[in-house]
């Protein structure tokens, strides 16, 4: 499977557009680009009207959207076994020894 990069996405649907204008139908067009009308729809749901520059900076923010938040997965994490170490601990300030 080819995996696109957004900005060849973004130059992808100006192309269809200019052929779509010409009077070609999406179905053909489609079939020319070997991509399914499902894959094409969703492109243009997510990248129509960006730019080149909007694309790469939208999938820049994906990835640092993603990287933040398995950061906060991971403290999240974190934070819940010191605080379960903390309530086990035999030394009188846990929850786990109240006389």
């Amino acid at each position: 499977m080819n995996r696109r990069k957004p900005e060849q996405i973004v130059k992808l649907l100006r192309k269809a557009d200019e052929e779509l204008a010409k009077g070609e139908a999406v179905e053909d067009f489609c079939r020319e680009e070997q991509i399914s009308l499902a894959t094409y729809y969703r492109w243009q749901r997510k990248y129509g009207g960006l730019q080149v520059e909007d694309a790469k900076r939208l999938k820049a923010l994906e990835v640092e959207n993603a990287k933040l938040k398995r950061l906060l997965a991971e403290a999240l994490l974190a934070n819940d076994a010191i605080r379960e170490f903390l309530e086990k601990k035999p030394d009188g300030r846990g929850a786990a020894c109240h006389d």
